[in-house]
């Protein structure tokens, strides 16, 4: 398998140090059944019989180091696939590592500032703050007196990790094409992930505009406050940035002798962060108490933007509408939501119900344990075997882990209380004429389009049909219904077809009044046409 794969020969010795890490920590079978087999040294496969088997994974991740200490830390956000033990284990993940001394740093340092560190920095402490698998940190002061955070990759990381993320795509296209009861764990689209978050993690100057855009999202919280980007030193190998002043929301006798006051924090932390996730779409990932910091007057400042999601819009209506299905008790809401992520068909639509009624009845009621929550949905679809998307996934522990901080600083903190405004602005907001009005057009400009595509298709059928290659998948269900389904539904297709039709067929000829009648856009018009299509097929009565 992956020994007879078309590996570049400057990876292959990458290969055999992944070989050899498996077989140390047990995990020599796995690399057999990847084809690995000739690279393992002699007696490979005995572990450390005291260990587990996720305590095993976990150690030789954090030996593998960056790359795969970064895709540990994305599995540990699936909960929806991977079972309560190997989640926790894989949380333990720590990208901890020795610093690289200063002197061996200063000449990639003086590269990116373009000049010695010297004229930058009135001071500059050569032992770093913290360091990690990517980058360390380092406190400094600017010529100007203002205290500053120097963020410094570390030398020669980019060909290790992105070796890594070649042969790690291998893995996954080989695990999804060999192994069918792993790939609906859609190893292939976690790789894209990982090179995705690794990428934006290796370039600082994508930090520093995550920062930057967080920062303008929430220009009008003055109680948020995003640490200042020192753009004119920033690149890709270094990040300069305002040093915050604050203390750690984990650390309680601090914040009472600051006279912080914990439930205010608790509640600006967290509409901040909803605000971010359900209405801006850009969200901080990584929402731990190292992350976070209470400022005096009760402000709240976010650091580190290296690790942010991102949410589309559609994304956002879903989750907006799971919130509101949960506060309505409704099961049937949480359940379709669940299943149109997933796209899963063959289940037990019975008993995933009845787990829905289960999961609404215990959350619906105030106060809404977020954490819990989500835990919850993310055990419901993991047992039916439904697959969030990963950008939800990663969502979905950011959320468990600000919650955590926000009951810690109130033990009493009810998410429903803060989220609801957001929730209802929001439904409101979609509901707005000229948001109706635009996807009403976007739907007709949708439908035009197919239509133009349509005689193609019908002449590619006719080919295939003429060829006798064609070929169908029918199944058959209620043999017995299917005369009167058809006649019925064929007169709501028929009409809701030819009011589509003519409302479609009109908006050229309105668009000689101009591109909006009566002050509404010409495509609105016509997208309601599509609208009207869903309303006939609804209303005309359907045969039972």
């Amino acid at each position: 398998m992956l020994e007879t794969t078309m590996v570049a020969a400057r990876d292959r010795k990458r290969l055999a140090e992944i070989a050899a890490v498996f077989a140390r920590h047990g995990a020599g079978d796995i690399a057999v059944r990847l084809g690995l087999g000739a690279l393992l040294p002699r007696g490979a496969g005995k572990a450390d019989p005291a260990l587990t088997q996720p305590e095993r994974l976990r150690l030789a991740i954090e030996a593998l180091g960056t790359t795969f200490i970064k895709l540990g830390q994305i599995l540990s956000t699936r909960a929806d696939l991977l079972p309560p033990e190997w989640i926790a284990e894989l949380e333990k993940l720590q990208s901890a590592v020795p610093p690289v001394p200063w002197d061996q740093l200063r000449g990639q340092v003086e590269e990116d500032l373009g000049g010695l560190p010297e004229e930058v920095f009135a001071a500059f402490d050569p032992v770093p703050l913290a360091a990690a698998s990517i980058a360390q940190v380092h406190r400094a002061r600017l010529r100007s007196g203002e205290e500053v955070v120097v963020k410094i990759r570390r030398p020669d990381l980019r060909p290790r990790v992105e070796a890594d993320l070649r042969l790690l795509g291998h893995v996954a296209g080989l695990v999804e094409e060999n192994w069918p009861e792993l790939a609906r764990f859609r190893p292939v689209e976690i790789l894209r992930h990982l090179g995705a978050a690794m990428a934006e993690e290796l370039d600082l100057s994508a930090e520093g505009r995550n920062a930057e855009l967080v920062a303008a999202n929430l220009a009008d919280l003055p109680e948020i406050v995003i640490p200042r980007i020192h753009g004119q030193w920033t690149s890709e190998r270094l990040l300069v940035q305002e040093f915050l002043h604050g203390i750690p929301p984990n650390d309680p006798v601090a914040l009472a002798a600051a006279g912080n006051s914990g439930p205010l924090l608790a509640e600006r932390g967290s509409r901040a962060f909803l605000r971010m996730a359900l209405v801006d779409g850009v969200f901080h990932a990584d929402p731990h108490p190292g992350n976070l910091r209470a400022l005096p007057g009760d402000r709240v400042g976010f650091l580190d933007f290296g690790m942010v999601g991102r949410i589309g819009a559609r994304r956002r209506e879903q989750l907006v509408t799971l919130v509101g299905a949960i506060v309505q008790h409704d099961a049937a809401a949480v359940a379709s939501q669940l299943l149109e992520w997933s796209g899963r068909t063959d289940l037990d639509l019975g008993r995933l119900e009845a787990d829905c009624d289960a999961f609404v009845a215990r959350h619906g009621a105030p106060p809404l344990r977020l954490g819990v929550a989500i835990t919850d949905i993310m055990a419901l679809a993991r047992t039916h075997e439904l697959a969030l998307p990963a950008d939800l996934a990663l969502l979905f522990k950011a959320l468990i882990t600000a919650d955590g901080v926000m009951r810690a600083l109130d033990p009493e903190f009810d998410a429903l209380r803060v989220a609801a405004p957001l929730v209802q602005e929001e439904m409101r907001r979609r509901f707005l004429p000229a948001n109706l009005l635009a996807k009403g057009g976007k739907a007709g400009l949708d439908l035009l389009a197919l239509a133009r595509e349509a005689p193609g298709l019908l002449r590619l059928l006719t080919l295939r049909l003429r060829q006798g290659r064609l070929v169908a998948e029918v199944e058959l269900r209620g043999l017995d219904r299917i005369g009167a389904d058809i006649r019925w539904g064929a007169t709501r297709l028929a009409v809701a077809v030819v009011t589509a039709a003519f409302a479609l067929g009109m908006a050229p000829r309105l668009l000689d009044f101009g591109p909006s009648l009566f002050g509404v856009p010409v495509t609105g018009l016509a997208g309601f046409g599509v609208i009207a299509v869903g309303l006939i097929w609804l209303v005309v009565p359907r045969r039972r």
